[in-house]
């Protein structure tokens, strides 16, 4: 799995420390992974998948698929559902994560930017429509104002 070169010290000035309010883990689904964190998520019963078109299932084999984007270094810690990471644990009114310590490096890296539900609601779930995307890739329909 190729190892993707980060910068720690610039991840840690980027934005601002967590308010624990869990909304990252909760709405983000999927996390990039890293070398021997693919195995540790697994273990610990966490999902991992990587990124795959329709076009591509249909050309090659799954286990062809996650292969490449193993080498492409494209391995993601998934949350198929809205409850988010199954690491997410509340007690009262705050988020902590079960396994802080050994988070992947994405999730170390974060820092949070009004991720609360104000913040999100200003392009939903999918931050997509921020490239000027619907949610299937093609560009946004221009609307007419009367």
């Amino acid at each position: 799995m190729k190892e993707i070169d980060l910068d720690h010290a610039a991840l840690k000035t980027i934005l601002q420390e967590c308010r624990q309010c869990g909304t990252c883990c909760k709405k983000y689904k999927k996390v990039l992974l890293q070398g021997d964190e693919v195995e540790y998520i697994k273990k610990m019963g966490g999902h991992v998948g990587v990124d795959a078109t329709l076009k591509e299932l249909r050309e090659k084999p799954l286990a062809k698929l996650i292969e490449e984007n193993k080498e492409k270094g494209k391995v993601y810690m998934i949350h198929p559902d809205d409850k988010g990471c199954v690491f997410l644990e509340q007690r009262n009114s705050l988020y902590f994560c079960k396994i802080y310590h050994y988070r992947p490096l994405s999730c170390q890296g974060f820092r949070c930017n009004l991720a609360d539900e104000s913040f999100l609601s200003l392009f939903g779930d999918d931050a997509i429509h921020l490239l000027g995307q619907d949610t299937f890739g093609l560009p946004l329909k221009k609307t007419t104002k009367l």
